[in-house]
Order: structure tokens, then C-alpha cells, then sequence
């Protein structure tokens, strides 16, 4: 096999690819780029058995083949290569020469007949979205989805279609956030889970511009994510999502009003007084017109007062103030507006449009003291 083609856009898909790549596998194959030629471009494909990435790039094919290759190390040569035109040779032997200015490598392959190519999925049940809405859906969601593979459900999104409204929900035992908008067409219900890892991965690669669009597709087992050259193909997770609906009220005693930029300071603040280990709460005391933070730790104490609109009666309100600076960073308006029935009961922070709701449990007030 042999190619020449633009470093940069030889980098940028390498890049592209290298999300699906988790460095530390068993199986020398799921550490590769299979690297193909074929009609005149480049196809750059990663497989670790639940995530796989496809790309395209454009290139000047002398000879069609294919190879793998270890992708952090052709990665990291690549990445520091001087912006000039690559050139690469495979030989019958599978070792590789990599040619660009001045500088040569020369690094062993493997045979691409031992890598597994993702699967051919048949393009059934169509969306199409902007990327740059689906990438801020996911990112005003993706931060309350578990970590812990005990319960596998919990570490991925529902993804929810109904006609023209498209709905992504994630939520951990402490938390729950729910995004929705419109889309520009109606389509056949879809319910879905989709895996956090690949989402967070396909977030980094999409684009910030609305014009740019992307289709996904949907089956029994997988979802497949189609935009620009690239192709994003993940596993779904089995199983019931929990009942998002029983969880979240309408009912409230509490409304307040806030301004979000010094509410996030105010918590912001406070977190410098815990440590790592520490699972002290910052109090939130609503009274007439105005909040009170409070924080106590061993370390020391703080309490800033913020000016609020409140409607309905005074309350006392702990929580963890991590899981109030993940939501405060992802909401994009002036104002927030928190709905409390009382201090045992979930603080919802939602929007008056109901394109986003945000659930977060408190904690015991005597954990304050």
C-alpha cells in the first residue's frame, strides 16, 4: 500500500478515530487503526467490541492495501510530524514507512485480515438533527450519568422520540437531567440507551456549527451516529430505564428566583473549603427576598447572601454542591428558577419552556452541623 496525502487531515482523522481506542486492552487488534485505500480516500477505522469509529480521508493513492497499526504510536508520530505532505509505504512484510520533509519512520503493522471491521447496520429508523444541538444536549446531561458498571443502565442515556420531540435523560442516584427540543421533523417513537462513553466521545468530534446535520439510525442492538465522512457506531444497552415521569413534580411550596452567574460564584466558593473526602453539604436558606449559603467544614466557614424573587414559604435546603455546579454549567440563561416542596424532598431547576429539568436530592441537614 501506498499514499501521500495533507499531515493535518491525516491527523485530524487519526484523532477521530483514536475515541474508540481504550489503550488498554488484552487483544493487540483493539489498540489498532486499520488504515485501508480504496477509491481514492483513506479509511481509518477503530473497534474496541462496543464503540467503533469510522473516517475519511482525502489522499493521492499510489498502490490500494490495507494495514494496522498501533494507534497511539501512530498518533503521537503523526501529531509531531512538520506540516508537510505525508508519505506512506506498507510492505508484504507489513512494516511500515512513514515519510514527511526531513523525517522518516520506519514501524511494524499487523495484517488487517485479524482486525474485526464494523459490521454492515442497516440504515433503519432515521433522525436527523444539527450537531451542534445534539453535542449541547449531551453536554447539559452527559455530567449525571453513573460511573459505577453495577448498574450498566444508569451509565447510559434514553435517548426518546415522539413525533417532532426529541428527548435525552441521564441520571445517577443523586441526580437526574432531562434536555428536549424540536426537531424539524416528526418521526416514529424510538426509545433507546445509549452508552455515556460513547457520547461523551462522539460530543468531542461533532461540530459547533447549527448548519452542520448528522442522521442517526436505529435498531434493536445498535445506533449509528452518520456525519461528514465519519461514521460513529455503538452497542445499545438492554433493558428498562427507570420512569422518569413518577419522579419529577409539578408541585412546589417554594419558587426562587435566581441570578445564575452569582449563584454559581457563591457555590463556587464554597467548594474551596471542602477537601476531597469531605461530604459537608452547602446550606441554602431561602427567606424573603434574599438567599443565605452557608458552609462549614474543617477547614472553615463561609456564608454569602444573594438577593432572590421568591414566591411561597421561607426553607432550609442542603445539598451537595458539586451537583449544583455541574447543573449551573451547563444552563446557558440569566436566571434560574428552583422549585422546593421541603428540605427532604428533590430541588427541581427548570426552565419555563420545559426544554430542560434538572433534579437534585438533599442532603440531611444534620450532616451540615
Amino acid at each position: 500500500m501506498k499514499f501521500t496525502c495533507n499531515k493535518d487531515n491525516f491527523s485530524e482523522g487519526i484523532n477521530i478515530v483514536l475515541k474508540a481506542v481504550t489503550g488498554k486492552s488484552t487483544i493487540p487488534t483493539l489498540d489498532c487503526i486499520a488504515i485501508e485505500t480504496k477509491e481514492g480516500k483513506i479509511n481509518l477505522t477503530t473497534n474496541n467490541m462496543e464503540l467503533g469509529i469510522k473516517t475519511l480521508v482525502e489522499s493521492d493513492i499510489i498502490e490500494e492495501g490495507s494495514i494496522l497499526i498501533n494507534a497511539k504510536i501512530i498518533s503521537e508520530i503523526i501529531n509531531k510530524l512538520p506540516d508537510e505532505e505525508v508519505y506512506f509505504e506498507s510492505d508484504t512484510n507489513d512494516n511500515v514507512t512513514l515519510k514527511c520533509g526531513k523525517a522518516k519512520f520506519n514501524i511494524s503493522g499487523l495484517p488487517s485480515d485479524e482486525f474485526t471491521f464494523l459490521p454492515q447496520i442497516q440504515k433503519t429508523n432515521q433522525v436527523e438533527i444539527s450537531q451542534f444541538k445534539l453535542k449541547e444536549m449531551i453536554r447539559q446531561t452527559i455530567f449525571s450519568t453513573s460511573s459505577n458498571d453495577n448498574n450498566r443502565i444508569l451509565t447510559g442515556e434514553l435517548f426518546e422520540i415522539h413525533g417532532n420531540v426529541f428527548q435525552i435523560t441521564s441520571l445517577d442516584l443523586y441526580r437526574v437531567s432531562v434536555r428536549k427540543t424540536e426537531l424539524e421533523k416528526s418521526y416514529d417513537s424510538i426509545k433507546v440507551i445509549i452508552p455515556g462513553k460513547t457520547l461523551s466521545e462522539i460530543s468531542k468530534i461533532l461540530s459547533s456549527n447549527e448548519d452542520d446535520l448528522l442522521n442517526m439510525y436505529f435498531n434493536s442492538n445498535h445506533v449509528m451516529f452518520e456525519f461528514d465522512d465519519t461514521i460513529v457506531l455503538s452497542r445499545l444497552i438492554e433493558g428498562n430505564y427507570y420512569d422518569i415521569n413518577k419522579m419529577i413534580s409539578n408541585d412546589y411550596e417554594t419558587k426562587a428566583v435566581i441570578n445564575k452567574r452569582e449563584l454559581y460564584g457563591s457555590v463556587d466558593r464554597g467548594i474551596l473549603l471542602l477537601r476531597e473526602s469531605d461530604k459537608k453539604p452547602l446550606v441554602m436558606n431561602i427567606e424573603e427576598n434574599s438567599v443565605c449559603m452557608e458552609m462549614n467544614t474543617k477547614i472553615g466557614s463561609m456564608d454569602e447572601s444573594i438577593e432572590i424573587k421568591k414566591e411561597g414559604k421561607d426553607i432550609v435546603f442542603a445539598f451537595n454542591p458539586k451537583f449544583l455546579i455541574d447543573v449551573l454549567k451547563v444552563i446557558d440563561d440569566d436566571e434560574i428558577t428552583l422549585y422546593m416542596t421541603n428540605s427532604k424532598a428533590p430541588c427541581f431547576i427548570k426552565d419555563a419552556d420545559g426544554t430542560f429539568v434538572y433534579l437534585i436530592l438533599p442532603i440531611n441537614l444534620s450532616s451540615a452541623v
